[in-house]
């Protein structure tokens, strides 16, 4: 347990040194404002890029319910330019330590390869959920403001169900990282098969009930209904055993040393 909290802390050091406690949760801030504000004066930019001709408004649009609107900001900003920036924020994780030597020099002091990984996996989610929580919180103001208010404790629930599909998001990038030594072939195979999950929700029940990305899915669903299907606890154990899943091949990739 100490050696876990010495590498929390060293990895939050090194998050003040690049200052990512500081633009991570700044641009999730933007991405949160971004879907509210831009809905609301849809309607005024079309009209003013089209000049008034050959544009017809549907007056329904800044009408939207709020929850349809911090549903919207899931879908298209967070699963989106969100999943992006998770993803390249960290890409380097475990990579930059193979390339410095600092993996190889860790794994000869009395730190476990578990606590070596869950060190960073926890202090990663940590800054990445609060940003998303600031960035979701942002968005719950703007609606509030611009549109219709939301329940409060369906705002909590659904950013509890969307945290679950964040830490899919980190340990999958971390063990993306553990196997490859490029950062621009860790940062592409993981947008890419994250953008994939993304993409195929609500294709099929089969598919959504093993697809990680389902997590969203409810996260938006209780955010519009207030309450989620029946299958969301099936998928919420399918996607504990794939972050297991993950974590166990970053664990082996260590300790048989094939990181070299």
């Amino acid at each position: 347990m100490n050696s876990l909290m010495v590498l929390i802390n060293k990895e939050f050091v090194q998050m003040k040194r690049d200052y990512k406690i500081i633009w991570l949760p700044l641009v999730f801030m933007f991405l949160g404002a971004t879907q509210p504000v831009v809905m609301y004066y849809l309607p005024a930019i079309l009209k003013a890029l089209g000049g008034g001709q050959g544009i017809t408004i549907d007056p329904s649009m800044t009408q939207q319910e709020g929850g349809h609107i911090m549903a919207a900001t899931l879908g298209s900003q967070f699963d989106q330019l969100g999943l992006m920036i998770i993803a390249v924020s960290v890409m380097g994780v475990i990579q930059s330590d193979k390339a410095s030597g600092m993996l190889a020099f860790i794994l000869t002091r009395p730190v476990s390869v578990g606590a070596y990984i869950w060190g960073k996996v926890i202090s990663n989610y940590f800054i990445i959920l609060l940003s998303v929580s600031c960035g979701f919180f942002v968005s719950y103001l703007y609606t509030s403001y611009l549109f219709s208010s939301v329940q409060f404790s369906c705002v909590l629930a659904s950013l509890f169900i969307y945290s679950v599909w964040v830490l899919f998001m980190v340990t999958f990038t971390t063990m993306i990282s553990t196997i490859f030594n490029s950062q621009g072939i860790i940062a592409l195979i993981s947008i890419v098969f994250l953008l994939f999950n993304r993409m195929i929700v609500g294709l099929h029940p089969v598919l959504d009930m093993l697809n990680p990305a389902g997590m969203s899915k409810y996260a938006m669903e209780f955010l519009i209904t207030g309450s989620a299907e029946n299958s969301f606890y099936g998928n919420l154990v399918i996607i504990m055993i794939w972050i297991l899943v993950t974590m166990v091949i970053s664990y082996y990739w260590i300790t048989q040393k094939k990181f070299h």
